[in-house]
């Protein structure tokens, strides 16, 4: 069996943010040779997540408003755990949305739905963070 590692890094000039990485990963897998396997792709901080969804600009707002409503930043004096930082609702909204995802390789390509992509979440942004990519196979 094969094995693939990478990092890919994200600097968000926003607190918040979804970037769609779906390329960057196929990237990852034409770089990796693998044709038949499983792609792991993980956020590595505890404030950001990866998920699959549509690449739809108003399904993105309604999930900022939605993730808001659930765990708002402000006040921050709301969460026992702002002290030292003020990001307590990003902790939140990363476990709503997810660490990591799984996706299938398929002869050399990402086994995904056809509306499917893999998105990069950033809640508490404005510096620098990594997502681990980590494909097997052969």
């Amino acid at each position: 069996m094969k094995h693939f590692r990478k990092e890919l890094w994200f600097n968000l000039p926003t607190r918040r943010g979804f970037v769609n990485i779906t390329s960057e990963l196929q990237s990852c897998l034409r770089e990796s040779g693998i044709q038949e396997g499983l792609l792991l792709c993980n956020a590595m901080h505890i404030t950001a997540s990866v998920f699959i969804n549509d690449d739809e600009g108003g399904l993105h707002r309604d999930f900022e408003r939605w993730l808001e409503r659930l765990a708002p930043e402000k006040p921050y004096d709301q969460y026992d755990h702002n002290g030292y930082e003020d990001n307590a609702d990003a902790h939140l909204k990363r476990t709503v949305m997810g660490r990591e995802v799984v996706v299938a390789v398929t002869a050399g390509k990402l086994d995904l739905g056809p509306w499917e992509q893999i998105f990069y979440g950033e809640f508490d942004g404005k510096r620098r963070k990594r997502v681990l990519v980590k494909i097997i196979g052969e």
